[in-house]
């Protein structure tokens, strides 16, 4: 269960930071909301997980997921590059994660 809730709260994370990017373009509540809205539910959700993950491993991913998912909404809905190597990358990060969940006791 826990990572699972780690897993929601990178999502939220990207909800963050997708507020953020709306809210340079347009200064308004909504994105405003989506900011607060979204670290407060990412950072809430993250300190319950790591009731049961280790921290380092909690972080790790957390922000892997934040990482790949902001990256990933830039390339699909915000013409952001989509190169070979930028996917590689993303890659190796998905590929850390997944070497520290197969780590974690």
């Amino acid at each position: 269960m826990a990572w699972l809730v780690l897993i929601i709260a990178g999502l939220f994370e990207v909800v963050g930071v997708l507020g953020m990017n709306r809210l340079k373009n347009n200064k308004n509540a909504l994105n405003l909301l989506m900011i607060v809205g979204g670290f407060g539910v990412s950072l809430s959700l993250l300190s319950v997980a790591m009731r049961s993950i280790s921290m380092g491993t909690a972080y790790a991913v957390w922000t892997a997921i934040g990482t790949v998912g902001g990256t990933l909404v830039g390339m699909l809905f915000y013409q952001e590059s989509r190169d070979a190597k930028r996917i590689f990358f993303l890659c190796l990060i998905v590929s850390a994660v997944v070497g520290l969940k197969l780590l974690e006791h």
